[in-house]
């Protein structure tokens, strides 16, 4: 068995997903902010290439070749979590796909054991394998993919893991729509 395929498969999953969710959606409800932290699907999809391209590369000495001045510690807060004017769905799709390349390239030049360091951990817990930010990695697109999911549904409705398997029940609206209320109904019954 090959856990490096294997690991490489959850985080693709995740890229995957998290990209599915901007499908079919207009730029202006793509950086909708649906919440109060301001959580908008084209930002999760940027805050996710910048993750990745950080811990697949500079940690391993391998830094991604493009500038993400979103990324530097001078940027203003929240800078990676949504996209300006000037960047478009398209532009932040493919910035995401470049750094999946070259993710990929890292993690099949290196054995799941090589170490590398992440400077902006605690010095106690800097030293990393491959396989840790995998797992860290992958656990990080996941999060986000959940977060996308969320997203998109307040926005229209849409809720599912993928376009060939949603992983939900394939019920009409009716049914969901009862389903809701039932589920309604039972908390009220805890309401004080």
């Amino acid at each position: 068995m090959d856990f490096k395929v294997d690991l490489q498969d959850y985080l693709q999953e995740g890229r995957t997903a998290l990209v599915w969710k901007l499908e079919g959606l207009s730029e202006y409800d793509l950086r909708r902010p649906l919440v109060d932290s301001g959580t908008n699907l084209l930002g999760l999809v940027k805050h996710a290439a910048g993750v990745e391209s950080g811990y697949f590369g500079a940690v391993f000495g391998r830094p991604f070749p493009e500038q993400l001045p979103w990324m530097e510690m001078t940027a203003e807060p929240n800078a990676d979590m949504w996209a300006t004017a000037d960047e478009s769905r398209d532009d932040v799709v493919a910035l995401y796909q470049r750094v999946w390349r070259h993710s990929d390239a890292t993690i099949e030049a290196l054995d799941l054991g090589a170490e590398g360091s992440v400077p902006w951990w605690r010095p106690e817990t800097r030293t990393v394998t491959l396989h840790r930010i995998l797992v860290h990695v992958i656990a990080e697109t996941h999060r986000h993919a959940g977060h996308a999911d969320l997203v998109r549904e307040l926005i229209d409705g849409a809720a599912g893991v993928g376009a060939e398997n949603s992983n939900l029940p394939d019920e009409d609206q009716n049914w969901w729509a009862a389903y809701r209320a039932r589920l309604e109904a039972l908390a009220q019954t805890f309401r004080r």
